[in-house]
């Protein structure tokens, strides 16, 4: 296919453009790669994955405020639930991309303030302006922030 040809494949099928463009790359046929397109796609999977690790934070946050702070004994094992879940899917994507370890640290306090303030407008309960838990990335996911006081 020429290089029109691919674009105008992206546009309009982009299950069939990435059929295609595997084919190509496995047949090392670089000619005619859509280039424009596939670095697009490829620099969109890194920023995916920091967002997706950024949701799954402020997720990990937010319930573990409301474990912490929100005395509603009857949410409690639902939101431990959510908070080991959250654990476990953040240590995934870390085994995964070991180099997200340096974003998360890097978006660890902006995380915190954006469930602080999520938290602020769901319940009326005192929640501390500066971080409870733990920074260490390794206490941060396995850590039962409710077992010990802050």
């Amino acid at each position: 296919m020429t290089q029109t040809s691919l674009k105008t494949l992206y546009d309009i099928d982009f299950a069939l453009w990435i059929e295609d463009t595997v084919n190509q790359l496995k047949s090392r046929n670089i000619e005619n790669l859509d280039w424009d397109n596939l670095i697009e796609e490829i620099e969109s999977l890194g920023k995916r994955d920091k967002r997706e690790l950024e949701s799954r934070l402020t997720t990990l946050f937010e319930h573990a405020l409301k474990r912490c702070y929100v005395p509603l004994p009857d949410c409690y094992r639902g939101w431990e639930v959510t908070i080991s879940r959250t654990q476990q899917d953040i240590k995934k994507q870390l085994k995964d991309s070991p180099s997200l370890r340096n974003y998360l640290q890097e978006i660890y306090l902006d995380c915190y303030q954006e469930a602080l303030e999520n938290m602020r407008i769901e319940y009326d309960a005192e929640f501390p302006d500066v971080c409870p838990f733990p920074q260490d990335v390794d206490s941060l996911l396995t850590g039962k922030f409710w077992e010990t006081p802050l």
